[in-house]
């Protein structure tokens, strides 16, 4: 495969050097910002040796697998001149926010684009999350099993401080990437994030005076609970600071924006979080636990199936990134489940049934470009990373997707019965056996060969229809 040809042929196509901005890759995507986006023929992109698939966002990204991604995105930076993960800032900002506004008014619908901006505000949090839930996780289970021989070992408690503590003060860090997801100033949000942390010294929690009372709040007649409303709360406002401060701004005098706004924003900010938006908070994540556990204890392996079945669909027109928030609620051990996240093996059942039909497809078609796009996606589809296999093999065909979709639900109702859970996030596939609780390996192996199973079987007898394959792929 040369590279460099297909770096130019992408060049190319895309509208040629003088129309690039940037150019990023990810573990399976080369990610263009373009100054003008209708000099974009993803058609003609689709058609080159070596794509997936192209997916138009607020960036261009281009789908090539891990490897080979790597390979093309240097030969396509020489070309550009633009260094990988760099973006050229003369007279660019206008371009890009007019080719942002552009695409988002041609194809992105405003419960994506706000879904997708609250991932932001966690998915950089991700590598904290996981290190801190594995460590949580073993830590758990080292205790247990040696009744608790090395507690009060320096390095020992070292090490469980680290996991402690991210869970304890996350959000803070919530509250401040919400605020500057939402453009207001990141210190203000951390401020915001720091009324859902629950410390005996916070003075709301103190007790005064000779009978040593404590502080009652209005309306409810209670004491302040910081937690109850917990990341939600940190989420919802640090959104909300970074509302009231771009609000301040607009009317401030410039000689008192210094002192006053920042000023104006945390007080009144406060304030409405204590008795709004904190219940609000509690309200919703009362409301998401009462639905995780009506769909996991209520509707048992049903619920199970549904869920496995239906999440490639919600991955597929980005609406999965409503649960980024919903997980990291699930793995912090302060929460119901005691860390232990009982949604996500579900979930990652779904890339199980996208393996089986590709191993299906494989057999059975004759189609040698077919051949070589799910050979080439089935080992990174194995180690968890599904965009090959889905952007490449089963979204273009339609009915191989609906029925590795249908064929994981086998996956999801074994995972429900062996009650699998995991201690972190952020990986998925074979992976996955680094995250689900220690002991249970062997039962999510099973879970994960019956979504390959699942997928296998439904495809291979009912779906592969060869006239289809030539039509999408060519003789």
């Amino acid at each position: 495969m040369d590279y460099k040809e297909i770096a130019e042929e992408v060049l190319k196509s895309v509208g040629g050097k003088s129309n690039i901005l940037s150019n990023v890759t990810c573990m399976t995507r080369l990610r263009i910002t373009t100054k003008d986006s209708s000099k974009v023929k993803a058609d003609e992109i689709k058609k080159i040796d070596g794509v997936l698939g192209v997916v138009e966002s607020d960036t261009l990204q281009i789908v090539f697998g891990p490897g080979k991604v790597n390979k093309v995105g240097e030969q396509f930076a020489e070309l550009t001149g633009i260094a990988l993960g760099t973006s050229e800032e003369v007279n660019a900002e206008d371009i890009a926010n007019k080719n942002k506004s552009e695409n988002k008014a041609k194809q992105t619908h405003p419960v994506q684009v706000f879904l997708r901006r609250i991932a932001n505000v966690f998915v950089p949090l991700l590598p904290g999350i996981i290190a801190a839930g594995l460590i949580n996780g073993i830590t758990n289970v080292i205790n247990v099993s040696s009744h608790n021989a090395i507690s009060g070992q320096w390095w020992y408690e070292c090490i469980r401080t680290i996991g402690w503590a991210l869970f304890f003060y996350l959000p803070i860090l919530v509250g401040m990437n919400a605020a500057k997801e939402f453009k207001g100033s990141p210190v203000l949000g951390a401020l915001a994030g720091a009324m859902s942390v629950s410390n005996a010294a916070m003075p709301l929690l103190a007790q005064y005076g000779a009978h040593k009372a404590a502080v009652i709040l209005p309306i409810t007649d209670k004491v302040f609970n910081p937690a109850a409303g917990g990341l939600l709360a940190a989420l919802i406002s640090g959104m909300f600071f970074a509302l009231l401060e771009r609000q301040l701004r607009k009317i401030m005098p410039d000689i008192l924006q210094t002192f006053f706004t920042p000023l104006l924003t945390v007080v009144v900010g406060s304030l409405v979080s204590l008795m709004i938006l904190q219940p609000l908070g509690a309200g919703l994540t009362s409301g998401i636990y009462y639905i995780l556990d009506f769909v996991y204890n209520k509707l048992g392996i049903f619920g199970a199936y549904v869920l496995s079945a239906g999440f490639l669909p919600l991955v597929s027109v980005g609406l999965h990134q409503a649960l980024t928030p919903i997980h990291v609620m699930l793995n912090d051990p302060s929460g119901p489940t005691k860390g232990i996240n009982y949604l996500l093996p579900i979930l990652m059942m779904a890339g199980g049934g996208q393996v089986g039909a590709g191993f299906a497809l494989y057999l059975k078609t004759k189609n040698k470009k077919l051949k070589r796009l799910t050979r080439d996606s089935l080992p990174v589809g194995i180690l968890g990373i599904g965009e090959p296999m889905m952007y490449a093999v089963t979204l273009p065909l339609g009915k191989p997707f609906i029925t590795a979709c249908l064929g994981a639900g086998l996956g999801g109702i074994l995972a429900r019965i062996f009650n699998l859970g995991t201690v972190s996030q952020g990986v998925s596939g074979i992976f996955g056996l680094l995250i689900v609780q220690p002991g249970s390996q062997i039962y999510y192996v099973i879970a994960m060969i019956g979504a390959y199973i699942g997928g296998f079987v439904l495809t291979y007898f009912f779906v592969v229809d060869h006239d289809r394959i030539d039509q999408v792929y060519g003789k």
